[in-house]
């Protein structure tokens, strides 16, 4: 029998639901979605894959957009009502335009700038 997290939010408006763990196989499965504009997956409900043992939490989702392809991963803890993570956020490309009034096109990210990393606690709802 699995644990569910489903319902999880941030102080952003993101959520995991529903976010299956199964701990008999320490695998999660689910779905991931975001209401921020500026993100790369915005609009879409994403696949979520990933491990768990005991407090420790690791999964990854990707997406792809208007502005390229990117994947995300979170790893971090899950105990006292609350998930705190590290993310990677890697695109493959940008949009860019030549000059200002050139219309965008994708370029691909040198890897310095492909990768954005962060911190988050996300808590349920």
């Amino acid at each position: 029998m699995g644990r569910h997290l489903m319902g999880w939010y941030l102080a952003k408006p993101i959520r995991f639901d529903p976010v299956i763990i199964s701990d008999a196989e320490g695998r999660i499965e689910g779905t991931f979605e975001t209401a921020l504009e500026d993100s790369g997956i915005y609009g879409q409900t994403v696949q979520v894959t990933g491990f768990h043992r005991g407090n420790c939490i690791g999964f990854v989702a990707v997406g792809s957009s208007a502005a390229g392809d990117r994947v995300v991963s979170y790893t971090g803890l899950l105990r006292h009502g609350k998930m705190e993570t590290a993310w990677f956020v890697v695109a493959d490309q940008a949009l860019s335009a030549a000059n200002e009034g050139d219309p965008a096109r994708l370029k691909p990210l040198n890897w310095w700038r492909a990768v954005t990393t962060n911190v988050d606690t996300f808590a349920r709802a």
